[in-house]
């Protein structure tokens, strides 16, 4: 214990070991669905399912671990959900680029993003910290509470309290058919739970819901009403909660992803497809800038690691880790790996040093030899801390000037379309586009900065287009 006090600096942080490595435990429970998802999702892209939670559970460890030791900050990694459905669904089945290409494009982002991280490489150096300290203070607070609705909107369909609806575009769930032994009302009764015991001051209360969620449903063979695809759920997992079949087996190392992506750049390099590849390459690194960036200072700021200045504590070293885990996921065969905003669960429960972030890369690991046990975890189950963490972060939406009319819109662009259009990347998009577009109406752009310029030329670029098509598409569409 004395080792890790020293080594992370817990005394000094006003924390204890135990309450680190709880918080630790915390946030991987929320974000332990991923050991499940993930693969179940790239195995539609042809990835081989062992293969990809092999890669899933490496590339979180390295990242969670870089995190932990070098920027000592409690943000957990893992491949992004989001950034793992564009690549399966949009790049292999929309584009019929093949998984090894794909790969491919996610390893050279990785790249690209850590020497965009470390500030001694000439030009673009220290470039992802320089623009994240660019954007103006309410935009940043914005992405905080947008993302709280992100969360609250997942953590509630995965609970089974709202689904898609032709008409309304989302409904209520059905609830006139929720009995005790049905996944939605055990997670509402568990939620409330969680807050009165968070209301009361008990340690651990995120866990202990997710807990007595999971051997309710366990004992009840509840009904998981996100993974009933014929009823228009995820279909990712088991319709019906069931015990843990408790075996203990080791995936083995990935037969086919494995150094994939090397071999698929040896294939473009000799003049395939580069088009492709180039366009498939900049959205992955568009999207896992503002995804990334977002989360680290909505969650950092929520910690109490951003400065007087209105600076993020260690972000270069916080970039570095996130680009590390993306290139190593690529190589072991998953797509682009992120900080999570399940990070924040940690937080509330305490969490403020690296510690946190390691006990979440050792967990991790665990999936690799106790992955029934994770399977087995309700949807239901772990949803309750989702919409927990949603609900505290939206406490930041206070801290906005809704008195100032050229900042109101795009703060609120910011917040709204992260839940609707079911990304963060596209809430702070469109957040920057339209208020740069509202300085340049007023004629105030002498306060807008180079990289407020460059951000929104790009952006408008990524989203606007000839056509049917964006700008980088055109511009990439021949070569």
């Amino acid at each position: 214990m004395e080792v890790l006090d020293q080594q992370f600096g817990v005394t000094e942080a006003g924390t204890t070991v135990d309450a680190e490595i709880r918080a630790g435990v915390t946030t991987f429970l929320t974000m332990a669905y991923i050991l499940l998802v993930n693969p179940a999702m790239l195995s539609v892209a042809g990835i081989p399912f062992d293969d990809a939670l092999f890669a899933t559970a490496i590339a979180a460890f390295v990242g969670c671990t870089i995190m932990g030791l070098y920027a000592n900050l409690p943000f957990a990694l893992a491949p992004g959900m989001g950034l793992n459905a564009y690549f399966t669904f949009a790049v292999v089945l929309g584009m019929g680029i093949s998984w090894q290409v794909a790969l491919a494009a996610v390893f050279v982002e990785g790249i690209l993003f850590l020497m965009m991280s470390v500030p001694a490489i000439p030009v673009i150096g220290g470039w992802r910290t320089i623009m994240i300290n660019s954007i103006p203070t309410d935009l940043k607070i914005a992405t905080g509470a947008g993302i709280g609705m992100f969360l609250a909107i997942i953590g509630l369909r995965e609970m089974g309290w709202i689904q898609d609806d032709g008409a309304t575009l989302v409904n209520l769930g059905a609830t006139e058919t929720f009995q005790y032994d049905h996944g939605a009302l055990i997670s509402m009764v568990c939620l409330i739970a969680i807050a009165v015991m968070m209301a009361r001051g008990v340690k651990g209360s995120i866990i202990i819901g997710i807990g007595i969620a999971s051997v309710w449903g366990w004992a009840v063979n509840a009904y998981d009403p996100y993974n009933d695809f014929m009823a228009g759920g995820a279909g990712w997992g088991s319709a019906y909660a069931e015990w843990p079949s408790a075996a203990i087996g080791f995936v083995g190392m990935p037969e086919e992803s494995f150094m994939a992506a090397t071999s698929a750049l040896g294939d473009i390099a000799d003049g395939a497809g580069w088009g492709d590849f180039l366009l498939v390459m900049i959205t992955f690194l568009f999207v896992d800038i503002f995804d990334t960036a977002g989360t680290l200072y909505s969650v950092g700021r929520q910690a109490g690691y951003v400065d007087e200045n209105d600076e993020l504590m260690n972000s270069d070293e916080a970039f570095v880790s996130d680009a590390a885990a993306s290139i190593v996921g690529a190589l072991c065969g998953t797509s682009t790996t992120t900080t999570y905003i399940e990070s924040a669960a940690g937080v509330e429960e305490g969490g403020k040093t690296g510690l946190v972030a390691v006990t979440v890369g050792v967990l991790m690991l665990t999936g690799l030899f106790f992955s029934d046990l994770f399977q087995a975890v309700p949807t239901f189950a772990a949803a309750c801390a989702l919409v927990i963490i949603g609900a505290l972060m939206m406490r930041q939406a206070a801290d906005i000037n809704w008195a100032d009319a050229e900042m109101a819109l795009p703060a609120f662009l910011t917040i709204c379309l992260m839940p609707f259009t079911y990304s963060i990347a596209d809430g702070i998009a469109w957040g920057i586009i339209s208020y740069v577009a509202i300085k340049l109406g007023m004629g105030k752009m002498d306060e807008l900065n180079p990289v407020m310029w460059t951000l929104f030329a790009l952006m408008a670029m990524f989203y606007l287009g000839p056509g049917d098509e964006s700008t980088f598409q055109f511009l990439l569409g021949n070569l």
